[in-house]
């Protein structure tokens, strides 16, 4: 496991947070690109959902007592803590369907964790995300049940139940405490029985895994998201400021 400082809260708010942010990005992504027009419409929406969400969830760190962001995420793309699944734009919209019935659902569940643990700003502030969810669900589980290859299911199996972290981690510590309300192992419960399945056998070399970033792999989201995400696309092109006489 990666050399790592003590984590907190909100530290895994922030995950939560970046995860959503890009997963919103790459739904968006698809909203003309979806086999269907009702499938491009739900893109559209579930990504300026999930975009939403990770807005309350950013603004959730200040009130928790400790913002773990630092000037490094304005210019370094593996200061994100996002995924490996979201490191590229997908290809497939199998792709699509194995991040909206597992991955979306898997940060649901530690959302839903969070809103019965004990801490009074999540509780309050994160409540209506779990009713907006609702839809991002049973999108998914439907396109799920038609049938997807295998690969990227297994592969959004393997980083969910990563992104929930070993069984000594910060969130068995935050579980113990009460602040939130399953730790990785009731977490992974509850996601199987959200959607009606069992994940596949799995094998994680915990000792690679980053505690901070909650990924086994190295990478991060290509240049040009990052630049849009960081606004440099849109500074490329904004006039330059005219010097005072």
């Amino acid at each position: 496991m990666a050399a790592r400082r003590e984590l907190s809260l909100s530290d895994l708010v922030l995950s939560i947070a970046d995860n959503k942010q890009m997963l919103g990005l790459r739904y968006a992504e698809w909203a003309t690109r979806a086999p269907s027009l009702e499938a491009d419409i739900a893109a559209a929406a579930m990504g300026l959902d999930d975009l939403g969400h990770s807005r309350v969830l950013y603004g959730c760190l200040e009130p928790l007592g400790a913002d773990p962001r630092g000037p490094e995420r304005e210019t370094d793309p593996a200061s994100l803590r996002a995924l490996p699944y979201f490191d590229e734009p997908w290809s497939e919209w199998a792709q699509f369907v194995a991040a909206n019935a597992i991955l979306d659902t898997a940060f649901t569940v530690m959302v839903e964790s969070c809103v019965s643990g004990s801490v009074e700003v999540l509780q309050h502030r994160l409540r209506k995300m779990l009713m907006e969810e609702r839809y991002h669900f049973l999108h998914g589980r439907s396109w799920l049940r038609s049938g997807i290859d295998a690969v990227p299911l297994n592969r959004a199996w393997q980083e969910a139940v990563e992104w929930f972290g070993p069984a000594d981690g910060e969130v068995a510590s935050l579980h113990r405490d009460g602040r939130l309300s399953m730790g990785p192992a009731e977490l992974l419960v509850r996601l199987e029985e959200q959607l009606e399945m069992k994940a596949p056998k799995l094998s994680i070399d915990w000792k690679q895994w980053d505690a901070i970033r909650r990924r086994s792999a190295p990478g991060a989201i290509d240049q040009s998201t990052f630049a849009m995400l960081r606004g440099l696309e849109e500074k490329k092109y904004a006039p330059s400021a005219v010097p005072k006489a």
